[in-house]
């Protein structure tokens, strides 16, 4: 597994850099106007690829938020993509003031990822949910028990970033990508979690409890 950086995830270096540059060039030909553009358009960035440390919940059943944002969806179905079971299926809504690293909600291997290009409809609409470009990670825990967390492209986003290879043993709370510029994240449950959220409900990645999984 690659190990991203904090405070500011390493992705956002580049459109960091670039936005700096701008603001410098704008100052240097004295273009008061574009300067201020530039550097609130740095700070934005800045702010919107921070990486704040999170620290989880230590009881053994407990399952975390993955993303930090709104909750805007809970309802049991029957997943044919990922896991093909029934499930509970979560979906968290990050707008662009949100912390946009994902955090794994429960401790587990890494038994596959998926990856589909798709569409950019707006994240928080079904059809966004169904039909944009998604990274799918599959985890199976101690008790063989499998789940699935799904990053979900946006109106603006254009890019999913998932550090999370094959195989990998991941702790409850450990960052396993980004989404940059807006989207959700999705998460299939087994019908066993006993939830302790609602939707509208707002979460933070790593730190708030969902529910419990039962062995």
């Amino acid at each position: 597994m690659k190990k991203p950086r904090v405070p500011v995830a390493l992705e956002g270096y580049p459109f960091i850099i670039s936005a700096a540059f701008a603001t410098v060039v704008a100052a240097i030909l004295q273009y008061d106007t574009l300067t201020l553009a530039a550097l609130l358009l740095t700070i934005f960035i800045l702010y919107f690829f921070r990486d704040p440390q999170r620290i989880s919940p230590e009881e053994e059943d407990v399952l975390v938020a993955p993303a930090d944002g709104k909750i805007i969806l809970i309802e049991k179905v029957f997943d044919d993509r990922f896991v093909n079971n029934h499930v509970i299926k979560v979906s968290i809504f990050m707008n662009l003031f949100n912390v946009h690293v994902n955090r794994i909600p429960f401790p587990g291997k890494v038994s596959k990822i998926l990856y589909s290009p798709g569409r950019f409809f707006s994240a928080n609409t079904e059809r966004g949910g169904l039909e944009n470009e998604y990274c799918a990670v599959i985890l199976t825990t101690k008790d063989d028990q499998r789940m699935a967390v799904v990053q979900v492209a946006g109106l603006i986003a254009r890019r999913i970033v998932c550090w999370a290879t094959r195989d990998d043993d991941f702790l409850r709370g450990e960052r396993f990508g980004l989404i940059r510029f807006g989207s959700r994240v999705d998460l299939y449950l087994p019908l066993s979690v006993q939830m302790e959220v609602k939707k509208g409900q707002t979460v933070k990645a790593g730190e708030t409890v969902l529910g419990y999984l039962s062995s």
